[in-house]
């Protein structure tokens, strides 16, 4: 089932499946998304991708995002330090 959503600014497709526990999906040849354990209404997935492939909770990543464009913005970004604080957030 495709479905159009917007992310962004721009239109894309969403590409919605029905997995089971155990099943998988793959993007590209070098990730897969598992379903490990399915709980009421939450799913645990298990990733696997390439150390080069950075992979965040979306909630995580629209922090960084708005880190980069408060510190851009006051002329402080330093790109080395966003690893740096995506595991400080995760850690807290």
């Amino acid at each position: 089932m495709l479905v159009c959503t917007h992310l962004s600014q721009t239109a894309t497709i969403m590409l919605v499946l029905t997995r089971k526990i155990g099943e998988s999906l793959a993007i590209n040849e070098n990730i897969r998304i598992t379903v490990l354990e399915v709980k009421g209404k939450t799913v645990r997935l298990g990733i696997e991708a390439p150390d080069d492939v950075k992979v965040y909770r979306q909630e995580i990543l629209v922090k960084i995002l708005e880190e980069n464009k408060q510190a851009a913005a006051a002329g402080k970004f330093d790109p080395s330090q966003v690893g740096r604080w995506a595991k400080d957030q995760l850690q807290s």
